[in-house]
């Protein structure tokens, strides 16, 4: 019998690739603030909140704001951001995740999602991928960011399932530190350089398969 018994995603850089929106809608902020923001820059707002994300982004430019003015330039971002996400279909999935969550609904793991998102419903609609997930953790629902565990522990507790036996799959590094400090198995997405720490890396879930899951079980 295998201990793992459940799979918990994160949606940006695993599921679907958003982080060209995402990209997008910031860089369209720090056009009008007269900085220049990066696609490396970008790699540093992965996997954390929009407010953390837009503290960084000012920090970038050598921009103060109060929090007034915060809040305004964090709900434009995301009212830019929508208007590409609404845009979006199932063509957006990423490779072989379709089959990966077929496969894992066959074998009888549970699937949830550990999102920092705010829009992860809006997103899963549009993939027309709602129907995979028993239980849906995103932003609304967590007031910790990643590297806190709090998103994928809050994920485990609505499955049911002890977070030994569960494994996540993670693009960025403060999301591989998360599931390694709530105690789970790490599957990272992405380099090797970025996500050393995780139990097993790939390119993406079209190389995902039971044996390698299985296999997280001895490490």
């Amino acid at each position: 019998m295998t201990k793992i018994k459940a799979c918990i995603f994160d949606l940006d850089g695993v599921i679907v690739d958003t982080a060209k929106f995402h990209y997008i809608a910031w860089k369209e902020l720090a056009d009008e603030m007269g900085f220049e923001f990066t696609v490396e820059d970008n790699e540093r707002l992965k996997g954390v909140s929009r407010m953390t994300s837009l503290d960084i982004l000012l920090s970038i430019g050598k921009v103060n704001k109060s929090e007034d003015e915060k809040l305004a330039l964090a709900t434009r971002k995301n009212e830019n951001y929508l208007t590409y996400i609404l845009k979006m279909g199932p063509e957006e999935i990423l490779p072989g995740t379709k089959a990966f969550l077929d496969t894992l609904k066959e074998e009888g793991v549970r699937i949830a999602l550990g999102s920092a998102s705010k829009n992860a419903m809006t997103i899963l609609e549009r993939l027309k991928l709602t129907n995979y997930f028993e239980a849906i953790i995103d932003g609304t629902k967590v007031s910790k960011a990643k590297p806190d565990p709090e998103v994928f522990l809050k994920a485990a507790e609505a499955l049911g399932v002890q977070p030994d036996n569960c494994v996540v799959f993670e693009d960025a590094e403060a999301g591989v530190e998360a599931a390694l400090s709530g105690g789970m198995k790490c599957v990272g997405i992405g380099k090797a350089d970025v996500l050393g720490k995780a139990h097993l890396i790939i390119d993406g879930l079209h190389q995902m398969n039971m044996q390698k899951l299985y296999a997280l079980n001895e490490k």
